[in-house]
């Protein structure tokens, strides 16, 4: 299946690297892999998110750019995303994301290179997702 894109940056190509990390398909369209720092623009299809995971020595910043999505940190309530919300996640959260049931979602990922890091991939998120409103 092709979706619209819901960004103005590239869709990317099916991130099949990932996919037993992901319920539902997504997309990776690197922008720039550089030494210091990472970015990407992941586009999930409606119902698409990644399991729970831990990025180990490196945070993470989300800046949604297309369509309506979530963000959750274990313990905490989840967070709606649209065009324009940006997420810190520091170094060892635990957290998902991805996009609304109803809605294809895209964010831009930008991640530090710190030498050692690596990410932790976790349980699914089933219950938490389908709680959303």
């Amino acid at each position: 299946m092709v979706i619209d894109n819901p960004s103005f940056f590239p869709m990317g190509e099916t991130n099949d690297a990932y996919a037993r990390y992901f319920i539902g398909q997504s997309y990776l369209a690197p922008l720039v892999a550089g030494r210091e720092i990472n970015v990407s623009n992941v586009t999930f299809e409606a119902g698409c998110r990644n399991n729970w995971h831990i990025h180990h020595q490196a945070c993470q910043i989300l800046i949604a750019v297309g369509g309506r999505g979530y963000y959750q940190e274990w313990g905490r309530e989840p967070i709606e995303l649209n065009p324009g919300d940006v997420v810190y996640v520091a170094p060892e959260t635990k957290h998902w994301h991805g996009a609304a049931p109803d809605s294809d979602f895209a964010h831009i990922a930008i991640m530090n290179v710190v030498e050692g890091a690596s990410n932790e991939w976790l349980e699914p998120v089933e219950d938490e997702y389908r709680s959303l409103g």
